[in-house]
């Protein structure tokens, strides 16, 4: 599709304000630690709520949430399209726990604000190592009622691409014991891009899925929940996992 100008100058005027309100927004958390958790975890969930007023002000972008989002006690398996969901979190649920990858905690002050917001490194190329590592993070976390995030794929995927679920998460799910809630988004076609485009974004929760799931189907219907939104989602097939999944979400084993 063309560009058009509309998109540049929405674009331009949306990484101005965003970028520049990025800098003082982390200075000031920074800032804020020194005045105790409270006064910390505000200022952080102010520059996600920056970054909202600005996609829906500057880009004309409006978000549209469908079903319920739990804001305790769950397991958030999420679609990843682009940033927008990701910084987008602290608005969608109350000081949720974000399962990152570590090199996003790398970067000077952003990763120090993170880390002490509640973010959990994932080390991926350290396989069983770094899901033990996890673990021991998220039950540290787990007493604070805060919900759990997680984009199980594992990175930023096109709209209507469907990659497996990384091996990570079915681990996870298991040590954690909780129900998880999968969540479709379709940022990618409005958002992942250089220039913006307006229109809608849809975020979509599933209804909630409980703990204790065989891996081959929590992994299945996790798959379906969070690819709902897909241009490409059709009402009856089999699953990456052999699972025939219907429509409406229920789960048979593929003979």
């Amino acid at each position: 599709m063309a560009v058009r100008p509309g998109d540049v100058l929405r674009s331009l005027a949306f990484y101005a304000a965003f970028y520049v309100g990025t800098i003082f927004c982390v200075l000031a958390a920074v800032f804020s630690l020194l005045l105790g958790r409270r006064i910390f975890m505000a200022t952080v969930d102010s520059w996600t709520y920056l970054h909202r007023f600005c996609v829906t002000r500057l880009l004309g972008i409006e978000v549209s949430v469908q079903g319920e989002l739990p804001r305790e006690g769950a397991l958030i398996a999420m679609k990843h399209e682009s940033f927008f969901e990701a910084i987008d979190l602290p608005v969608l649920f109350f000081r949720p726990v974000v399962f990152a990858k570590v090199e996003l905690l790398r970067i000077p002050l952003w990763g120090l604000a993170a880390r002490t917001y509640g973010l959990v490194p994932v080390e991926r190329a350290q396989g069983a190592r770094a899901l033990r590592a996890m673990i021991s993070a998220a039950r540290a976390k787990a007493s604070e009622g805060r919900v759990f995030v997680i984009f199980p794929e594992g990175t930023r995927v096109a709209h209507g691409a469907r990659p497996p679920l990384q091996a990570g998460f079915a681990g996870l799910y298991k040590l954690l014991n909780l129900p998880v809630v999968p969540v479709a988004v379709d940022s990618g076609p409005l958002y992942h891009r250089r220039w913006k485009r307006k229109g809608t974004i849809t975020v979509r929760a599933g209804a909630p899925i409980p703990p204790g799931l065989p891996r081959g189907e929590i992994e299945a219907r996790v798959h379906e929940g969070i690819n709902a939104l897909n241009a490409e989602a059709g009402s009856d097939r089999v699953d990456h996992h052999g699972f025939h999944v219907e429509q409406g979400g229920s789960v048979a084993r593929q003979e």
